[in-house]
């Protein structure tokens, strides 16, 4: 058996006023994501999530940021990879209900065009996000009377 290798991570459940959670969809994955990446040398955790969020939304202002919680996910079994993923919630003031941006961070990703909107959490499926990024979307705070926010914003 290979060596396991881990890489960190850093993942962003971003709501709005009404809750609602922040996707996108972009190249390289089947289904929804949040915005995430990998640590820098050097870099902590809500580091990168503040960097990973500039890079892939362009949204530069979050709101009572915290640590959810940290598990680690295996990406694949040989040779075998795991992800130790940072999960955080945070707020944003968004007006736009969907926006595109392009990646210019100069990584990987660097010229990608990914695709914003807006969900609510409780209206998620098994399966339907990428990478199992919706697992802990439960812990999210629920806001009032958001079952009642149209289906636009599926």
């Amino acid at each position: 058996m290979s060596d396991v290798t881990y890489v960190r991570k850093a993942c962003a459940y971003i709501t709005r006023e009404t809750g609602e959670l922040l996707v996108f969809e972009g190249p390289e994955h089947d289904g929804l994501q949040v915005p995430k990446g990998t640590l820098e040398t050097g870099e902590s955790p809500r580091e990168a999530l503040f960097r990973e969020v500039r890079e892939e939304s362009g949204l530069g202002t979050l709101n009572g940021t915290r640590h959810l919680t940290t598990d680690i996910w295996t990406r694949r079994e040989e040779p075998p990879k795991r992800y130790v993923r940072h999960f955080f919630h945070a707020t944003v003031y968004e007006p736009r209900d969907h926006w595109r941006h392009v990646v210019t961070d100069g990584g990987e990703e660097h010229g990608a065009e990914f695709e914003f909107r807006w969900r609510r959490p409780t209206a998620v499926e098994d399966g339907e996000f990428a990478l199992d990024l919706d697992e802990y979307v439960g812990l999210l705070p629920t806001a009032p009377g958001l079952d009642a926010v149209a289906s636009t914003a599926d």
